[in-house]
């Protein structure tokens, strides 16, 4: 996995559609079931420790763009 779209498209596999419309609700929610499937053994180790770097990557940068938003 090298994209957030591509933890989307393997969350989609597993019939899991995440859209709020918040985009780092989305994240958080998105981190939350790839650590789900995790547990439940329906996702590489490999695969699951680039979907929790890219996304707390993508989720630091959203609370970082929100932060610079209200200054």
């Amino acid at each position: 996995m090298k994209t957030i779209y591509d933890i989307q498209q393997h969350l989609k596999k597993f019939g899991t559609f995440i859209y709020v419309g918040d985009r780092l609700a989305d994240l958080e929610l998105m981190e939350d079931e790839v650590k789900e499937l995790y547990r439940s053994q329906c996702m590489e180790k490999e695969d699951f420790q680039m979907a929790l770097l890219l996304l707390r990557g993508e989720i630091a940068k959203e609370k970082d763009r929100l932060q610079g938003e209200e200054n």
